[in-house]
């Protein structure tokens, strides 16, 4: 089975958008979170005419006839700073002094540029006409009361929040986060902290996966957790954590050994198989599931492999989930900088590093259980299977999200 298809089957699953739990957060916890509604300007930005720059609030067709050989004299009737009010009445030829963001009084409907005057007190010196709304900031001119500033299911950015602020909102409406679980199956396994005995390995794909998850906004990892190869403790692990993520992942046992045991738990689960097996490599016998409200990917236990496949399916899951798009890595193209013999019988994600439109695979090992040259990546080739390719040809890639080099 194809990875399109199997991720047209795992999205299938996911529930409707529109029951997903929302929560009201403060602006300063809301950056990268998915807005829930659209949020809307109770108010006016700016909510006064003010002025742009530093200079004189004039009427201008009493400016018109200003020039450096015959200056228009105005009588300046007080000076506003920026947060100061008063509402000069204007009189004819008159001029109140302003600072940049001040307040432009009733009746003034342009602001000359300090540099164009004299800079006088008590009457000022013009020298260049301006015309109406010159310099002049009108009220709602940046947003209009009642205007959509954020639509539903936009990922929340810096700007996103500045607009908010601007009409004084002090929280946003978002999803609630995506929850995540992570199990790492097998009895070699060991955490870090824990005295490493004869035939134990540490549970680095534990930490990728968490702190993939754990860098991106509106996503939550509440648990992660080793399980020993035994059915009787699986079984019910994999229920209790069901109940409590969204998505749970899985790590290991869902190979052919005597101890890969995802799928014999699953059966007795009653969960739902969506897929099992795909052809790529790294990962071939990685699958997904669907208990209770869950969705289930279980992936190979060799590091690289788990990785690459969580990458295919993880990401689009949570944009489904979201409603938001920007979780999704971006995919493209690029030009192979060395050579690749070797042909593969089926489609094959390389390790690779991509820059400028050129990609370049690493000379060490690309063994599925080693991930010390990932450091030196940032994104895998998309290999189509039986394909032959030369230094110049042109790939598909698709790069990681953030966590490589």
């Amino acid at each position: 089975m194809e990875i399109e298809e199997c991720l047209e089957r795992l999205l299938a699953e996911v529930p409707v958008i529109e029951d997903w739990p929302q929560e009201w957060v403060d602006l300063e916890k809301a950056c990268g979170r998915v807005c829930a509604e659209n949020m809307s300007a109770g108010s006016m930005v700016p909510p006064f005419p003010k002025s742009a720059m530093d200079g004189y609030a004039v009427k201008a067709e009493e400016t018109a006839e200003a020039s450096l050989e015959k200056p228009i004299k105005l009588k300046v009737l007080g000076e506003l700073c920026a947060g100061d009010f008063v509402s000069y009445d204007h009189e004819p030829m008159s001029a109140v002094r302003v600072m940049t963001g001040a307040y432009v009084p009733e009746g003034f409907d342009a602001v000359i540029r300090q540099e164009d005057t004299d800079y006088g007190e008590q009457e000022v010196a013009v020298y260049r006409g301006v015309t109406p709304y010159a310099n002049y900031c009108k009220i709602g001119e940046d947003i209009q009361k009642g205007q959509i500033l954020v639509r539903a299911r936009t990922r929340l950015t810096p700007l996103h929040l500045g607009l908010l602020a601007s009409v004084g909102n002090r929280e946003v409406n978002v999803l609630r986060p995506v929850k995540a679980a992570i199990l790492s199956t097998g009895s070699e396994l060991c955490m870090v902290g824990e005295a490493l005995s004869p035939g134990k390995i540490y549970n680095n794909i534990a930490y990728i996966l968490q702190a993939a998850i754990q860098q991106e906004a509106g996503l939550q990892v509440i648990s992660v957790q080793t399980c020993a190869d035994e059915e009787a403790v699986l079984v019910p692990t994999i229920r209790r954590l069901a109940q409590e993520a969204d998505i749970l992942i899985t790590t290991g046992g869902v190979s052919v050994g005597k101890k890969d045991l995802i799928p014999a738990a699953l059966d007795r689960l009653g969960a739902k198989i969506l897929f099992q097996r795909a052809n790529i490599q790294p990962g071939t016998p990685t699958m997904a599931s669907r208990l209770d409200n869950a969705v289930l990917l279980h992936l190979s236990g060799n590091p690289y492999a788990a990785l690459a496949n969580f990458e295919l399916y993880f990401w689009p899951l949570v944009a489904k989930m979201t409603g938001s798009d920007s979780y999704l890595p971006k995919c493209s193209t690029a030009v192979l900088s060395c050579e690749y013999p070797k042909v593969n019988r089926m489609r094959r994600l390389i390790r690779a590093y991509a820059k400028d439109g050129e990609v370049t695979l690493p000379s060490e090992i690309h063994a599925s259980s080693v991930i010390a040259n990932l450091t030196c990546c940032n994104c895998f080739v998309d290999l189509e299977a039986g394909r032959a390719v030369q230094k110049g040809d042109t790939v598909r890639i698709r790069f990681f999200r953030g966590y490589s080099g």
